[in-house]
């Protein structure tokens, strides 16, 4: 029983260090001028992984589990100032329109009364979040730091691997993260390939 607790600890630990190690070179390229996140997609992730966060505690994720995503909601709304002022001005209609579903569904969300529905809407929302800055990093590849979807990928997985219980409300929003950081990580690099 200890070795469990032991290896969910050493999860939750690794992945908090990587989380402040990954929003740190993200946090200094947005101040050069490096990097230019998407305001929107920082507003969306920032309110689905605070209520992602609100669901894994009542589903039992456990205080490893949520110390990662206490920590990262706190840097995201670091970006999130950030953005109004260095983000990207390559905002398209698209981008707009898929600001107003993600809100829309939040507004849906907080109608709900069933927890796993809550979830995969919000898991939703967060699949949705990704795409301005998919199509902003397409188009611009190095207007984002790959090195930080990376690590956000890797964190994620650490999280899985702390939580004290998985089930629907523990596992799919950040299972949605891992799959976002990683392709996103992957196409940046394809794309900067190709540039």
């Amino acid at each position: 029983m200890f070795e469990n607790v032991d290896i969910k600890l050493a999860a939750s630990v690794v992945a908090s260090i990587l989380v402040i190690i990954g929003f740190a070179p993200y946090i200094k390229d947005i101040l050069q001028k490096n990097t230019q996140p998407h305001l929107y997609t920082w507003l969306i992730v920032i309110i689905t992984q605070a209520t992602a966060l609100v669901a894994l505690i009542n589903g039992g994720g456990g205080v490893f589990g949520s110390t990662v995503l206490i920590i990262g909601t706190s840097l995201m709304a670091l970006i999130l100032i950030l953005s109004l002022k260095y983000g990207t001005k390559n905002i398209t209609k698209s981008d707009t329109i898929i600001l107003f579903f993600a809100l829309l569904a939040i507004i849906f969300w907080w109608q709900l009364d069933n927890p796993s529905l809550a979830v995969l809407t919000v898991s939703f929302i967060e699949a949705l979040s990704y795409v301005p800055t998919f199509r902003k990093s397409y188009t611009e590849p190095y207007s984002e730091t790959a090195s930080f979807w990376l690590i956000m990928a890797i964190a994620a997985i650490l999280v899985i691997i702390s939580l004290t219980e998985y089930n629907l409300l523990t596992v799919t929003y950040v299972l949605v993260q891992t799959v976002g950081n990683t392709s996103l990580y992957i196409m940046l690099l394809w794309r900067r390939k190709y540039m």
